[in-house]
């Protein structure tokens, strides 16, 4: 891996897209260090990584990067045009931008190092699964690209837990660069990341320390900030009264005008060096929560859950889902954990099978089930936000935008159609319209994915204190451990409950 000396950051950046601005006012310079960036959905980390990766160009200031500076880029999807590539030649492009084009021994190193069967390097890309493109694109941008610093765009996405403890101990022991992360998994950043910098409308705030430490600290400038501005307004209004009483003291002697001038203008001087203080949008996500009379909302007896090829997977004896059960299903990738939410859906959409007191899964009459999926593949990208959540009964399109509005999405954007949303943003816009359905029972599968972290501690609170049922896929170690009440784990083919998740995670990593 290269040694070079590299400089890459950015100085009173702003991108404007759509008529609006992304960000504004951002600077800052990499250090040698793993740094995190971290921001609202919506605040532009992907598009600013892209800035920095030379893919798009700012609208204001200037991006600072020394000319010898190689940057090695991993974005949040896959690349358009791999799928049909095979494996290894996704890696010889890799080597080809890594100046090292031809050296194949290089790949078969990487292949040996990253624990990945020789066997799938001819393979097409796009039969690896998701967890594996991602794995598959980090290691070729880090080690086959030879960067001087690497920048990654929720790297974590689409990894089983094995995968992410395999990502951390390749982030912190074997790739030795400088690098900018982004990721909403609080977990990883505490792991792998020893510098912050926060990305808000206010600019970008870095710290030296990991995430949590750092937020910490943001939090105590903003309330010491608050605070400050609290003082100094209320010495502006005590002086603002003086000045009233020194106009009506110098219709008898002017030299109470001239003191009056002298307050004004110190009064001028303080109101141009107000402590600024930011305050954050308002865009609680919260979840419906329709009532449920009967304390069961669920019950599986005698159920085997079965792979698209009809293989077995694992069996369910008993289960019961009560009211206000938060339900983590936890199990390595394969295990059916999203099938089993799927087969769920299902029977669940077959309105009989909600009554029929023999039916293998058996849904409380008064149940109203709301289905949160990874890839989010239901939400109209066409549509516009409006009209997507004007489709719910009762809400028409003033509800719409009052519900908009309350979530924090500008009305510039309600009517633009959802494709240009984040995914962040499309994640906080389906859970806002299944809030409006009121649902009491929710099969979330991977709800954490694309949330930042302000949403996932709301979805965390409102799960605590919604008195829903709630059944839940997450490689979130820190979302799980927060949110559940229960845990089932899929072991040795059957689901059985375990106190804790920590000895799975552990047996993981």
């Amino acid at each position: 891996m290269s040694a070079r000396w590299s400089v890459l950051g950015v100085e009173n950046a702003g991108f404007a897209y759509n008529k609006g601005y992304v960000f504004r006012h951002v600077s800052f310079l990499l250090d040698d260090a793993r740094s995190a960036l971290v921001g609202e959905n919506g605040a532009g980390k992907s598009t600013l990584l892209k800035c920095l990766a030379g893919e798009l160009e700012l609208d204001e200031g200037h991006l600072v990067r020394s000319r010898s500076t190689k940057v090695g880029y991993v974005p949040q999807e896959a690349p358009a045009g791999l799928g049909a590539l095979s494996v290894r030649e996704v890696m010889q492009r890799a080597l080809a931008r890594g100046g090292a084009e031809g050296e194949d021994w290089r790949i078969d190193v990487m292949v040996d190092e990253i624990g990945m069967d020789p066997a799938l390097l001819d393979n097409p890309f796009a039969t690896l699964s998701g967890g594996w493109q991602r794995l598959v694109l980090v290691a070729s941008a880090a080690i086959l690209e030879d960067p001087d610093i690497l920048v990654l765009d929720e790297p974590t996405n689409h990894l089983d837990l094995a995968n992410i403890a395999t990502l951390e101990r390749w982030l912190t022991e074997v790739i030795k660069l400088p690098m900018l992360i982004v990721s909403h998994d609080r977990e990883f950043l505490n792991r792998v990341t020893s510098r912050t910098i926060f990305l808000r409308a206010d600019g970008a705030h870095a710290f030296k320390t990991p995430f949590s430490v750092a937020r910490q600290s943001l939090l105590e400038r903003d309330t010491a900030d608050a605070r400050r501005r609290s003082l100094e307004e209320k010495e502006i209004r005590r002086l603002e009264e003086t000045c009233a009483r020194y106009k009506v003291w110098a219709q008898k002697n002017d030299e109470f005008d001239k003191k009056r001038k002298i307050v004004e203008r110190r009064i001028e001087r303080m109101e141009a060096a107000k402590t600024k203080v930011y305050v954050a949008r308002d865009r609680k996500l919260e979840l419906g929560d329709g009532e449920m009379e009967a304390k069961v909302a669920l019950r599986v007896e005698g159920v085997t859950v079965k792979a698209p090829d009809e293989r077995a997977l694992f069996a369910i004896e008993r289960l019961a889902v009560r009211a206000g059960d938060r339900i983590a299903l936890l199990g390595i990738n394969g295990a059916g954990k999203s099938t089993l939410l799927t087969e769920l859906a299902a029977a669940f959409a077959a309105k009989d099978a909600h009554y029929d007191g023999k039916a293998k899964v058996r849904f409380n009459p008064g149940a109203r089930l709301a289905v949160f999926d990874q890839a989010m593949a239901d939400l109209p990208l066409d549509s516009s936000l409006i009209e997507y959540l004007a489709e719910v009964d009762g809400i028409g399109e003033r509800e719409a935008i009052q519900a908009l509005v309350r979530a924090g999405f500008p009305h510039r954007r309600m009517e633009q159609p959802i494709a240009l949303l984040s995914h962040g943003e499309r994640a906080r816009l389906k859970f806002l319209r299944l809030k409006s359905e009121r649902p009491n029972f929710y099969l979330l599968d991977e709800p954490t994915n694309h949330l930042d972290i302000e949403g996932q501690e709301d979805l965390e609170t409102q799960l605590a204190e919604a008195e829903v049922a709630c059944l839940f896929v997450s490689h979130d170690r820190y979302f799980t451990r927060t949110a559940a009440t229960r845990f089932l784990e899929i072991r040795r083919g059957k689901l059985v409950e375990v106190e804790d998740p920590d000895e799975f995670f552990e047996a993981q990593e």
